[in-house]
């Protein structure tokens, strides 16, 4: 049982990411979180981690002891449930890691929802810019945009989306004409500024192909919400997604451009780690996210599926 529970503080260590964070959350001091670890290390006989007070760095035996022991644990939570008498009843802590905008909106309200039903979960909820790779920072689920290129995680579709070309009506009125997706070159874009790149790389799709324009503009942001607000005052195109800007194309507030051409596919996926034994409290939620998110954001409109078809044939 000893053993458990060292799985269960390297696991703790591992997420906080350093001594003084781990101390902190245990309510113990630095120097008891430390000889902990030492004590760990001596019984394996082998340096899991290599650290200071303010930073802590996996070695690879450090990665493959947390690794493989968040499997144990699940495993033994997942057989206790079963011989539990509330077998039912989902308990444990579900890590969840989403963007801000998706999280703030959509994510927070269903976890509201989802802890109404399962009252003994414990559920962390980590908003960031961009999303976080999960085994490093001790994640068990990442909602985000696209499948991830780790062929080592799963990615369960949650939400179909894509990106819409948008402006506000009084922009629209004083922009020079925009018949296809190269004159953009000519426009104020608004751009979600994500590198330090100069421009950004928009890419559409019609029935026949699809086509990248590099644009750029005198206003950019890192934060999609600021950006969203810059062009509903008026001051610019811009690309996002479907989910993020429907209520302002049905109020009127904001004019779909380029009907013929239609921002690339950006999907909504549930990833998360493969594993032998899923928990059951991780099983439920990504049911629960397929279940009742597409009904708080309405379908786009029509994808090109021509071009899309071809694609599949070729």
């Amino acid at each position: 049982m000893a053993h458990v529970d060292d799985l269960a503080f390297f696991q703790r260590l591992a997420h906080c990411g350093s001594l003084t964070a781990t101390a902190r959350e245990l309510g113990i001091s630095l120097s008891a979180v430390s000889k902990r670890l030492k004590q760990i290390e001596a019984r394996l006989g082998v340096e899991l981690a290599s650290r200071t007070t303010r930073r802590l760095t996996l070695t690879p035996e450090g990665e493959l002891y947390r690794e493989r022991g968040a499997v144990i644990l699940d495993d033994i939570g997942e057989l206790e449930g079963m011989l539990s008498a509330r077998q039912s009843a989902l308990s444990g802590r579900l890590r969840i890691n989403a963007t801000f905008g998706f999280g703030r909106r959509h994510v927070a309200p269903l976890i509201s929802a989802f802890t109404q039903r399962h009252p003994r979960l414990e559920i962390l909820l980590e908003l960031t810019n961009f999303p976080l790779n999960l085994a490093d920072h001790g994640f068990d689920i990442g909602i985000r945009i696209g499948q991830p290129p780790d062929s080592r995680l799963i990615a369960r579709r949650i939400l179909y989306n894509r990106r819409i070309l948008c402006a506000a009506p009084d922009h629209v009125a004083s922009m020079p004409p925009l018949a296809a997706p190269q004159d953009l070159a000519m426009h104020h874009c608004l751009v979600v500024r994500e590198n330090d790149s100069d421009y950004a790389l928009w890419r559409f799709v019609n029935e026949t192909r699809e086509v990248g324009v590099k644009v750029s503009g005198r206003l950019a942001s890192n934060d999609g919400e600021a950006i969203t607000l810059l062009a509903l005052e008026g001051h610019g195109i811009m690309l996002r997604s479907w989910w993020d800007v429907y209520p302002y194309l049905e109020s009127g507030q904001l004019v779909g451009l380029l009907p013929d051409w239609q921002g690339i596919e950006a999907d909504f996926y549930a990833v998360y780690d493969q594993r032998r034994h899923l928990p059951a409290r991780l099983r439920a939620f990504v049911a629960y996210l397929e279940e009742a998110l597409p009904g708080r954001v309405p379908s786009p409109p029509q994808r090109a599926t021509a071009y899309r078809e071809g694609i599949a044939r070729t």
